[in-house]
């Protein structure tokens, strides 16, 4: 029989322009239609990408000269000021929430741990890529330290950014992917960028990247994770900051 070329970037970001319908929809027959719609996005995706499936990784040679930042550049949180001041030698990931044992670790109990390097495209939202060399320890390692309880569905992550919304109790930045991103082998927490220290530009000390998704999916600034089996409570309870203005849950290219 012969196989089909699936062009599933094409197809997937066709499908996201579908879903941006959610934002003009304001019925509730509507909104439930279109989260059945990225519902079967997201399981289609699925059906693509075989769990174990990397993302393209790429020669040093194609590394951008200029990789623009997504999203917060300068977080003016005063907890974050203090940590940039002292080059965050204060600064402890907390890991929590549906797990057997929390902790917390330092940058530098992170960069002694095995770390990943891989030279990835960043592909934003906006219409704009970048290729960029990131190192760091995967989510995995984290997460099978802490032993995750059989409940658990989701990763969240929490930011130091705040969003400037207008409001006079700015919302943090918060993320999530499911288990089968947070287990990905190209799923890491990056401390370093293109062979230096992580910019505060672009998330230092530590931000995610989740290679199959789109840019928002990968948080900058990150002071905690929490295992969780629901968004139910969380913020908008979406799973994201765009999510809950709007934005698919599931960003995957």
């Amino acid at each position: 029989m012969r196989r089909i070329a699936i062009d599933r970037r094409g197809f997937l970001l066709g499908a996201l322009a579908l879903g941006g319908c959610s934002r003009v929809a304001s019925s509730r027959v509507g909104q439930t239609s279109l989260q059945a719609g990225e519902d079967a996005t997201h399981f289609v995706q699925r059906l693509l990408l075989r769990p174990q499936n990397l993302a393209r990784e790429y020669s040093a040679s194609a590394v951008s000269a200029i990789f623009k930042p997504n999203g917060s550049t300068d977080p003016q949180d005063a907890t974050y000021k203090a940590l940039v001041a002292d080059q965050f030698a204060a600064y402890r990931l907390k890991v929590g929430g549906l797990v057997e044992h929390p902790f917390e670790i330092s940058l530098d109990e992170l960069r002694a741990l095995p770390a990943r390097t891989q030279i990835t495209r960043h592909d934003c939202v906006e219409g704009w890529s970048c290729i960029g060399q990131w190192t760091g320890v995967p989510l995995r390692a984290l997460l099978e330290r802490a032993q995750i309880k059989p409940q658990a569905r989701y990763v969240v992550f929490r930011c130091f950014d705040t969003m400037d919304d207008g409001s006079l109790t700015p919302a943090r930045y918060y993320e999530s992917v499911d288990l089968v991103d947070a287990f990905h082998a190209q799923t890491i927490l990056a401390y370093a960028m293109n062979g230096a220290p992580l910019p505060v530009a672009h998330g230092a000390p530590l931000r995610l990247r989740v290679e199959r998704q789109l840019g928002y999916k990968m948080p900058k600034y990150l002071s905690s994770l929490e295992v969780v089996d629901s968004f139910a409570g969380i913020d908008g309870g979406r799973g994201g900051y765009w999510e809950d203005n709007g934005y698919d849950w599931y960003a995957g290219l």
